[in-house]
């Protein structure tokens, strides 16, 4: 099995539930904004428009994970986890009116993990296979 590039904590993981049963399917995205435009955001699947500029990483609980193709460069090299903590974000995330947000915790992959990653597609590529 490949290693996962992005994955996600317990914690985060109730409050997609609770996003989910509130919003129906879900996305998340993490541009390479300054302040919390470097944050993950969820959105309601399809509502954050996706393409060229956008690399798919893989899913977290059933949601497709995005990030900026310039943020990929800096971050291509960690693995990602989406976790959440109280305090609002100053963004139009879905979670922020449950007074959390999301955050991302990485760590570099090992050599091992490196020679078995999980592939990315473009945005492009991944909207071309929807």
């Amino acid at each position: 099995m490949p290693t996962p590039r992005v994955l996600v904590t317990q914690a985060a993981a109730a409050t997609i539930e609770l996003l989910r049963d509130e919003h129906g399917p879900l996305m998340f995205h993490q541009s390479g904004g300054c302040c919390d435009g470097s944050s993950p955001m969820c959105f309601t699947k399809g509502e954050f428009r996706i393409g060229g500029n956008d690399v798919w990483l893989g899913q977290i609980d059933g949601c497709d994970f995005f990030m900026s193709t310039g943020q990929f460069g800096y971050w291509q090299h960690t693995q990602l986890t989406v976790d959440v903590t109280k305090g609002r974000g100053a963004s139009f995330s879905l979670e922020i009116p449950l007074g959390v947000r999301f955050l991302i915790r990485s760590r570099l992959f090992t050599e091992a993990e490196a020679a078995d990653m999980e592939p990315v597609l473009n945005g492009e590529e991944y909207l071309a296979g929807v």
